[in-house]
């Protein structure tokens, strides 16, 4: 854990993520991911000279039922409190399927991020934390390479003005497999995703491959990471 708040505290430094007075909501999906970002910030809100809320918010995407209570377990016992908002997302993406039947998942994307700001608003939150990392952030450039013909990714903090709110990564100097020994080390709990397409999207595809290329070519990763993170990179510099 020490090393991630390392990264937690450089990536806070360079993009400027949180500030006095900010009431952070952060993104509980109950993946490894958020799960432990919520621990990390949670200390890093006792330790840090900011002053700043953390509160948890949940959506239900209406895939299957929740029973599990998890998330209010793990959330009570860091003393955050958490907030859950039911949602007919699913119901609305199967009325507008691909044309191979499949789930639109720009669709999903854009239903997810107007109800999660929805929800941040609510409880007076004026900015969101997602559990993206580094690895996600290389992941993301692929696939818009390939799918989407654009030569970027997401940034470490981006603000919409219309929503007047600002969504932070707080762990994207972190890599996934660091993120996987701490998560078992300190036994962090987690629940299995029920989206329809989990391990099978996009994303998972570009992933396998990239985790391939990892094996072929052992330099791959870190050049990789040295072109997002080089001073003039011109997929982040305007968020920096």
């Amino acid at each position: 854990m020490q090393q991630l708040l390392k990264e937690l505290r450089k990536a806070d430094k360079d993009f400027k993520l949180i500030e006095n007075n900010d009431v952070l909501a952060l993104g509980l999906s109950g993946g490894k991911d958020s799960m432990l970002l919520l621990r990390a910030l949670a200390i890093y809100q006792r330790f840090n000279h900011k002053q700043f809320t953390l509160i948890a918010i949940h959506l239900d995407m209406g895939f299957s039922p929740c029973v599990d209570n998890t998330l209010q377990k793990y959330c009570d016992e860091l003393k955050i409190p958490l907030y859950i908002e039911h949602t007919n997302i699913y119901e609305i993406l199967k009325h507008y399927p691909k044309k191979d039947g499949s789930i639109d998942c720009s669709r999903c994307s854009s239903l997810k991020r107007g109800a999660i700001v929805a929800l941040a608003n609510k409880h007076l939150a004026n900015k969101i934390a997602f559990a993206h990392h580094q690895d996600d952030a290389i992941e993301t450039l692929f696939m818009n390479v390939i799918y989407g013909g654009k030569l970027n990714t997401f940034k470490p903090k981006i603000t919409y003005d219309n929503h007047e709110i600002t969504f932070i990564r707080p762990l994207i100097y972190t890599k996934e497999k660091d993120i996987q020994s701490t998560v078992h080390n300190l036994n962090i709990p987690s629940i299995k995703s029920n989206f329809p397409k989990d391990g099978s999207s996009n994303r998972a595809y570009i992933k396998s491959k990239l985790n391939e290329l990892y094996i072929d070519f052992p330099s791959s990763n870190a050049n990789f990471k040295s072109i997002l993170f080089e001073e003039n990179c011109d997929l982040w510099k305007k968020s920096q």
